[in-house]
Order: C-alpha cells, then sequence, then structure tokens
C-alpha cells in the first residue's frame, strides 16, 4: 500500500506541470476589435431580404473562439456555412454556398471596428469555372448589439449582382 501512494504521488507531481502547460496550451484565442464585434454575434438572428423571405442566421464559436461559424438558412434554399476567422491582421471568410463553391473573402489589413466591416475577394475554391456564379464581396453592419445587416454580393459571368439582409437578435 505504501508503494502505491508513493506511486499516486510520484504521478501528481508530474501531473501538475502537465496540466498547467495544457492549460497554457489553450489560452484565448488571438484576436483584434473588429473580430471581438463579430463575435458578439453568437446567437440566431431573424430577418428577412429586400424581397422579404424570412432567413434565419446562427453565429456559434468553435476551436477556442478562433472561429465564428456562421450557419443561413434562407427559407427553402440549402443552408450555407461562412467560417470567419483570423489570418494574419485581417479578418478572412470563407463562405460554403449552396452553388457549391467556396470563394474566400478578406478585410484590410488591421480593420478597424466603425460598425461596418467590409469583405472583397480573394480566391475562389470548388468552381468548374471563373465564370461560375459565386460570392465576391460581403459587407457586415452591426448599428447595435440587436440588429444586423448583411450585403453580400454575387457575380455570375461578369456580371455583379447585390442582397441585403436585415435581421433582429432572436437570442
Amino acid at each position: 500500500m505504501t508503494q502505491f501512494r508513493a506511486f499516486l504521488s510520484l504521478m501528481a507531481f508530474f501531473a501538475f506541470p502537465l496540466l498547467d502547460s495544457a492549460q497554457e496550451m489553450h489560452s484565448t484565442a488571438r484576436t483584434i476589435p473588429a473580430f471581438d464585434q463579430l463575435k458578439a454575434l453568437v446567437g440566431t438572428w431573424i430577418g428577412a431580404d429586400s424581397s422579404g423571405h424570412k432567413i434565419e442566421v446562427t453565429y456559434e464559436l468553435i476551436s477556442n473562439g478562433s472561429v465564428l461559424m456562421e450557419r443561413l438558412k434562407p427559407g427553402n434554399e440549402p443552408d450555407m456555412i461562412t467560417m470567419y476567422s483570423l489570418e494574419g491582421d485581417r479578418i478572412q471568410v470563407t463562405h460554403y454556398c449552396s452553388a457549391g463553391n467556396q470563394p474566400t473573402m478578406q478585410t484590410v489589413p488591421s480593420p478597424l471596428f466603425d460598425g461596418k466591416i467590409a469583405f472583397t475577394f480573394m480566391r475562389l475554391s470548388g468552381a468548374k469555372s471563373p465564370d461560375e456564379g459565386h460570392m465576391v464581396g460581403l459587407t457586415v453592419s452591426i448599428p447595435d448589439k440587436n440588429h444586423l445587416t448583411q450585403s453580400w454580393t454575387f457575380m455570375e459571368k461578369g456580371k455583379s449582382n447585390t442582397e441585403t439582409f436585415t435581421y433582429t437578435r432572436k437570442s
């Protein structure tokens, strides 16, 4: 029994430093003020597009707060996912579109948060051709903690169209 207690004491001696380093490895994710504003969107939002069609969007923090996941549920259309993350001093989004492609957009370096965050096109993955319809721009406007507007710009065969969605926080 004495050997067992000695063994447990020895294990505790070596385990506590490991716990400390594990906590250090999982410290709070790096962030910038504009990304913190996006993180404040966590929850469920109800809204409509410019034609009045009902839309729901939910935001969830994942990967220890380093990624904000958006799930867009546009009425009777398939859900879409957009992932927001930091890439150096920029915020980057990858949109997993119901069109079957994945455009990536980003902000300017170290964007200031003035109620709007603008994302511009970087690259397109999963498309059959560059002319295939895809998102090329996104502006997120957050006038207060209970209201949100998104303006998405879609381009197909050289022609662009912008659709605006307005939301109110549900939870």
